[in-house]
């Protein structure tokens, strides 16, 4: 018996347990899994990235956690602070969203002159636009 409230303590300090949902976009469903309130977001985001990875759920994310963001739809539309703790938001359901890809701005004159074309069209622009362009042709929306 006195064993056995020893082991109660010890999990008891790290604080309460939640069962957390996290929405990963793009995905099926959620990714349920149990956290203590005290974890860091950063955390729970590399957790729900290998509980999601060990599913084998499409699509492939990657494994690194500092390439997401941990959104509470409760909370505002701001990401979450990868060093705050998990349950001081009341919150128990998230979503996690893969980091904005940051455009590099590339000034005229500097590198190659053509570094960010392929064929006269740029790299990320729209198929009706290099059409236009190419053809001098009005491609209509609908």
């Amino acid at each position: 018996m006195l064993l056995y409230n020893k082991q109660k303590k010890n999990q008891n300090a790290k604080g309460n347990r939640i069962l957390i949902s996290v929405t990963v976009l793009g995905s099926a469903g959620p990714i349920r899994f149990v956290a203590f309130e005290e974890d860091l977001v950063a955390s729970v985001i590399d957790t729900a990235l290998k509980c999601y990875a060990r599913e084998g759920r499409l699509p492939l994310l990657g494994s690194d956690f500092n390439d997401f963001l941990l959104y509470c739809p409760m909370v505002g539309p701001e990401a979450l602070s990868a060093w705050s703790a998990i349950g001081s938001l009341g919150a128990r359901n998230f979503t996690l969203c893969r980091k904005p890809e940051e455009k590099k701005v590339v000034k005229e004159g500097e590198g190659e002159g053509r570094s960010n074309s392929i064929n006269g069209a740029r790299k990320g622009g729209s198929l009706k636009a290099w059409i236009n362009k190419s053809f001098n042709l009005k491609v209509s929306s609908h």
